[in-house]
């Protein structure tokens, strides 16, 4: 065994308790599996489990990597535990991710409390979480700043300014904004493009690398002051830190006056606190993404059901589908995160259990906790995109497509979802399609076009056939006006009104236009063979079009 001495700062000389550590790590790291007389044990340290080492401290975390929480040895080792006042036994997940009854039995007979490592969080990252945990569980905060819920960041970032008085913002090592005090009075320029922004401008911060800034604040243990300099507010500034590691920084801005003497000491403090925040913030995110990576794997044909089922809570079995979304075209790729966001809280306000997946140009929503009932459950489908469809035009702008799949009756149902949401989007988003939101039963027969054009060679036509001739023509001298007539002809059923209102010309301009592109090309318009001929030539120059947009 490899004991680590870290101790708490907590209670004089006694460390702090179970309970206070899993209190300042939060959700996302560590799983209760049983406590049979409860989590106040005192904790000293944190001990790696190894076969040739016979000690095991007093107090200590033991972590027991390697051994399967369903073998025979993993009651020996919660045992031994026991007799030598471990405070508790961390195991993996295990393979099926259950917590075997013969464990818990054990660990009841012996007294000893046993947890469990998530999926989302390996043991190097459990180790660090546990140091900085105990480094923190003692830290005495300010009784405005220890009301904060875990990981509630912007209510940190609010405690905080009315602490100090100025307005704050909370950054990772990138200079990514976390989060911001609602700050009411007028902020400078700096702070407004940074949390517009979400980071701090890129030439800001090439300016504070080039003047060493970082290394000063990430290698000093104290608040940093920058005094006023032109429209720039006296700032202060301080690193958080957790076991050594560097986790952020906070930022107070003067907002409306000078800083009061005590902010620098209410920072100081308040960067101690901040650490279980930002732990618990960073566990939180490492969790979506291995949700995000599940539900992706999955959508693939990769993955498993019961990894995402695990990880999301959505059961195995019951009705589920997956929607395509895809915003009009003012929503640009840095928006994604915005759009998911939207599309997440939209769905989790109807009740529903969703996982967000971004791609290219949109996201997948999966929702699960549909109705029992096959047919509600479609209903539900069906309403949903049409309410995402009016929340993403209003937020993006109009022309946003949601390709609805069909419902599911299993998690592993899902990959099939998602073809059919695809299908359907792709289907809505070809030209001339009406509708924004569609099942994929609903567009068919695009869909039936666009799988025919696919197996067609394109988008070139073939050569010296009529639309290969008008293609020529009009990279030399039409101007393109010959491919488009023909095309707005065809799609109108050779009606002409209808086709002169289409291209904004007099009906006999276009009589004449028809009777122009007949003679450059040697299209013949009462052979059936050759309008389908055409059509298809021209859907695929379209194509080819759309792929260099």
């Amino acid at each position: 065994m490899v004991p680590d001495g870290t101790a708490g700062q907590g209670d004089a000389a006694a460390g702090p308790t179970l309970d206070r550590l899993l209190a300042v790590m939060g959700a996302g790291v560590l799983e209760p599996g049983t406590a049979p007389h409860g989590l106040g044990a005192v904790v000293e340290g944190v001990t790696v489990l190894d076969p040739l080492e016979p000690g095991r401290p007093r107090g200590q975390v033991l972590l027991a990597v390697g051994v399967d929480p369903q073998s025979a040895a993993a009651v020996d080792v919660v045992r031994q535990a026991a007799g030598s006042g471990a405070a508790a036994v961390v195991f993996g997940p295990g393979r099926t991710g259950r917590h075997p009854d013969a464990l818990r039995a054990a660990a009841e007979d012996a007294g000893t409390a046993v947890l469990f490592r998530t999926a989302w969080c390996g043991w190097t990252e459990l180790v660090g979480a546990l140091r900085a945990g105990l480094a923190l569980s003692g830290v005495p905060a300010d009784p405005a700043v220890a009301a904060v819920a875990p990981g509630d960041l912007n209510g940190l970032a609010d405690a905080v300014a009315v602490l100090v008085g100025g307005a704050v913002t909370i950054e990772d090592v990138e200079s990514r904004v976390l989060a911001y005090s609602s700050t009411k009075e007028d902020v400078d320029e700096l702070r407004r493009l940074t949390i517009l922004g979400r980071r701090v401008p890129e030439w800001r911060v090439a300016a504070m690398r080039e003047a060493g800034f970082f290394r000063a604040l990430w290698g000093s243990g104290d608040v940093i002051h920058r005094p006023a300099h032109g429209d720039d507010p006296e700032r202060l500034v301080v690193a958080v830190r957790a076991g050594g590691e560097i986790l952020g920084s906070i930022w107070v801005a003067a907002a409306g006056g000078d800083l009061p003497p005590h902010a620098a000491d209410t920072l100081r403090s308040a960067a101690r606190v901040a650490a279980a925040h930002l732990l618990h913030h960073r566990s939180h995110r490492a969790h979506a993404r291995l949700v995000e990576d599940a539900a992706r794997a999955l959508l693939d044909g990769r993955g498993s059901a019961d990894v995402l089922a695990e990880r999301t809570g959505i059961p195995v079995r019951g009705h589920c589908a997956v929607l395509a979304v895809r915003p009009g075209a003012s929503c640009k790729g840095e928006q994604t995160g915005r759009l998911c966001a939207l599309l997440a809280v939209r769905c989790g306000a109807d009740g529903l259990m969703p996982v967000v997946v971004p791609v290219d140009r949109g996201a997948l929503v999966l929702v699960g906790g549909l109705h029992q009932d096959m047919g509600r459950a479609v209903e539900q489908v069906a309403r949903l995109g049409k309410s995402l469809a009016r929340q993403v035009d209003d937020a993006f702008g109009p022309e946003a497509g949601i390709g609805l799949g069909t419902v599911a009756e299993t998690l592993a149902g899902l990959p099939e979802s998602r073809r059919s949401a695809d299908l359907a989007l792709r289907a809505l988003l070809t030209e001339g399609e009406p509708r924004t939101v569609a099942f994929a039963s609903e567009v068919a027969e695009t869909i039936a076009l666009n799988q025919m054009l696919d197996a067609l060679p394109g988008p070139e036509p073939a050569p010296e056939t009529p639309v290969a001739r008008l293609v020529a023509f009009d990279a030399g001298q039409g101007g393109g006006t010959m491919v488009r007539t023909l095309r707005a002809y065809l799609d109108h059923f050779g009606h002409v009104p209808d086709t002169a209102r289409a291209l904004g010309v007099h009906a006999n301009s276009l009589r004449h236009r028809i009777s122009r592109l007949t003679e450059v090309s040697g299209l013949d318009l009462g052979s059936p063979d050759a309008r389908l001929l055409a059509q298809l030539q021209l859907r695929l120059l379209g194509r080819g079009d759309d792929r260099e947009a």
